[in-house]
């Protein structure tokens, strides 16, 4: 089972956009239902009752960016070590009886959340149920249980950054954007602070953020409130209250100067170039903007009908892809970026120019009425088209409710997209995209000798 971290907005490649679509993009689709445990657990229900399977989802309101300095990497390899037993469960038991079972499971950690999920048949939900609230509580965390974990992360680092030039690049890459926030230390962790990390530290961790009250049950499916509540009450809702976190973040300053970066590797067979600037989210800077950046991403480069993408793979041909991305759902900075791979012969020059040609046009004639009212009917389309996709509804509250949003936010996207016009998409293009601020990366071959 592959347990390697998650994060919105640079799991992709360098040459990959991330999805424009936010977790939050599913307006009045879902109607969800809530309740809070006496311990101060909130619970969300999703019902959805085409078929008798249930995913059962644990949320943590702790990441990567709550690490404190010099302990990078400890919330993912936490995420490893609670597969690794209880004082009732021995180590592989969960992950055993899941599979035995029918159904299947996984776990992804972030800058700003941590979760464990399962999908299982509504009759074997009880039983993810009892084995989740237990480890919640009662993980083992001893030198035999950490010494072989941490040395699985260390090898995952290997093959997965170290032997990767698009992450060492990216790693790169958010090390020069941010200056000061902790978006700026890899979710996996340097390698260094991994070996570093001990028992005393790791426990210190959990038993810190791994509380009832820090936490969020989210179950989809085939479920009412009715039927979850008693069993919520019976394995959650016994579990003692943990301390009150706040969640202290540091405060990016301006950047001064814009920053280049280049990587040459003998492993890179497609070149790639990106740029990325510094942008608000729904928490960070100015919020009001993060509607109207996403409907820019879409007409900027969210497919084949973006300005990117006709100018540069289609009319001009001289991308093999171009795109834009931006995710408005983080605590801190969120980026707002474009990415285009050259079609072979072509310098990177002449492709990052004809980027920023598409992108100055923004910043000097705006964007129409029918690229705007384009970019949002294609934005509803995928909204609807969401609800048939089993999970993403758990996907989107938790990734909301964790950083600091609301159902209500989730369930109103759609009529805040709605409201954006081409006066506030040029605002805020002009917000973001001008000024010293912006990394550029390409991804080079390394010459022969």
């Amino acid at each position: 089972m592959s347990r390697f971290y998650k994060n919105v907005r640079f799991l992709a490649a360098l040459l990959i956009a991330g999805s424009i679509l936010p977790a939050a993009a599913m307006a009045k689709l879902f109607d969800p239902e809530t309740f809070t445990l006496s311990n101060g657990m909130q619970v969300v229900v999703i019902s959805n009752h085409r078929a008798p399977v249930v995913q059962h989802m644990v949320w943590y309101k702790v990441g990567s960016a709550d690490e404190a300095p010099g302990e990078s990497g400890i919330a993912h390899l936490l995420e490893h070590l609670m597969f690794k037993g209880t004082d009732n469960q021995k180590p592989g038991e969960f992950s055993a009886a899941v599979a035995r079972n029918g159904g299947q499971e996984n776990a992804f950690t972030s800058y700003d959340h941590t979760a464990y999920y399962q999908t299982i048949a509504k009759d074997r939900l009880e039983m993810v149920m009892r084995m989740e609230a237990d480890r919640m509580t009662h993980l083992l965390i001893t030198p035999k249980q950490v010494a072989p974990e941490r040395n699985v992360v260390l090898e995952e680092r290997r093959m997965r950054v170290d032997n990767n030039p698009s992450s060492q690049l990216r790693e790169e890459v958010n090390a020069a954007l941010y200056l000061n926030y902790p978006y700026r230390r890899p979710v996996i962790g340097w390698e260094h602070e991994i070996k570093a990390l001990n028992v005393d530290t790791i426990l210190a961790f959990y038993k810190r953020h791994y509380a009832p009250n820090n936490a969020l049950l989210i179950v989809e499916g085939d479920i009412t409130v009715a039927e979850l509540k008693p069993l919520a009450e019976k394995y959650y809702g016994v579990i003692p209250r943990g301390p009150d976190i706040v969640r202290e973040r540091t405060i990016e300053p301006p950047a001064g100067a814009d920053r280049r970066l280049e990587l040459e590797s003998e492993r890179v067979t497609q070149p790639g170039w990106s740029r990325r600037y510094l942008a608000p989210s729904y928490h960070y800077g100015d919020t009001r903007q993060a509607y109207a950046l996403q409907v820019l991403a879409e007409i900027i480069g969210g497919g084949p009908s973006s300005r990117l993408h006709k100018k540069l793979v289609v009319d001009d041909a001289i991308a093999l892809s171009a795109g834009a991305f931006y995710d408005a759902e983080d605590i801190g900075p969120s980026v707002f970026g474009f990415y285009a791979a050259p079609k072979p012969g072509v310098e990177m020059a002449k492709l990052e120019a004809a980027v920023m040609h598409e992108v100055d046009g923004v910043l000097q004639t705006g964007v129409t009425d029918q690229e705007v009212a384009g970019a949002i009917d294609r934005m509803r389309n995928a909204a609807v088209l969401a609800k048939d996709d089993f999970g993403t509804a758990a996907q989107a509250f938790g990734a909301a409710l964790t950083s600091g949003g609301t159902i209500d936010q989730v369930e109103n996207w759609l009529q805040e997209i709605e409201k954006v016009t081409p006066a506030s998409v040029a605002a805020a293009a002009k917000s973001v995209l001008q000024g010293t601020h912006s990394v550029t990366a390409e991804l080079l071959p390394k010459p022969q000798s």
